[in-house]
């Protein structure tokens, strides 16, 4: 297995770790059950897994050639990709570039930082992103909220959710509207990545899967994805797991369309819902509750 250069461009949050927050968004009755999904799509109990029976024993944890086993990736996914993001370059380049000084004028160090992920297959690849946090700062914290996590039964939110003076200033916003993983565009050109599919997660995280949770390799990752306009920050581990995995085995060009045209909504919406929208709407209604 490749290792990560531990320079302090390394030193950087872990994408999809998060922290706790009581599930309001559910009925009291509900708890535990994948969230009515939005996209016409089969009845959501169809999200429940169960391990094959390659991987009924947990100590069998399948090899990556196990887990790459079936076709490659369809040839209309590499199309799709490929032809969405040379028709929206003159939309995203400038943002990269408006983004990309941006980092460079708020924090000393580099723009992009580089980071392995597990990709298709079990494969791994280096994932590039803007960089959002300060040099020379822990990274402990995300590890011990991943170990958590994995097995916890709550709503996922972002560990920066309640403020982390690790991140850059702006980097809270580049992590709420999604534009901090826009250099991923690159990967997606080198094939590494789609633009939809389950979000890569690290070899850390995948060495804590259970087997049958590992069958979400068994797509290319991606920018978004079914979870991430399904309720994302919403949803429990394991019903993300359950959500990425039922792509895998639904994945179609229409569903890839689908997924897209319903990102930029699902975006707005957790806008709106971040703790920063939060802080601007009290700022606004604090002069109106001193004058009463």
């Amino acid at each position: 297995m490749r290792r990560i250069d531990p320079s302090p461009s390394q030193a950087v949050r872990r994408e999809d770790t998060f922290s706790f927050q009581p599930p309001i968004w559910r009925d009291p009755g509900q708890k535990g059950k994948v969230p009515d999904l939005a996209l016409p799509l089969p009845n959501p109990a169809e999200l429940h897994v169960q391990p094959s029976s390659t991987c009924e024993n947990d100590s069998q944890v399948p090899t990556k050639h196990e887990i790459a086993e079936g076709e490659n990736t369809p040839l209309w996914k590499h199309i799709l990709d490929i032809t969405c993001v040379l028709m929206s370059l003159p939309i995203w380049l400038p943002i990269l570039v408006c983004v990309a000084l941006w980092i460079k004028i708020a924090s000393p160090g580099p723009i992009f930082f580089r980071q392995e992920r597990v990709g298709y297959g079990g494969k791994h690849f280096m994932i590039l992103k803007f960089r959002t946090m300060k040099l020379n700062v822990e990274t402990q914290s995300h590890e011990r909220h991943l170990e958590q996590l994995i097995h916890a039964d709550c709503p996922m939110t972002k560990l920066d959710a309640s403020g982390d003076p690790r991140i850059i200033s702006g980097g809270r916003i580049l992590r709420a509207t999604g534009l901090d993983e826009l250099p991923q565009l690159f990967n997606v050109l080198r094939r590494e990545m789609s633009l939809v599919g389950p979000r890569p997660c690290t070899p850390h995280e995948f060495q804590r899967y259970q087997p049958w949770q590992q069958e979400r390799v068994n797509a290319a990752p991606g920018l978004t994805g079914y979870w991430q306009v399904n309720g994302k920050n919403k949803t429990t581990f394991s019903e993300m797991i359950k959500m990425d995995i039922f792509y895998t085995k639904n994945m179609s060009f229409w569903l890839d369309l689908t997924i897209m045209l319903k990102t930029f909504p699902a975006i707005l919406t957790q806008l709106v819902e971040s703790p920063i929208a939060n802080r601007t709407l009290r700022g606004v209604r604090k002069p109106a509750t001193d004058q009463c």
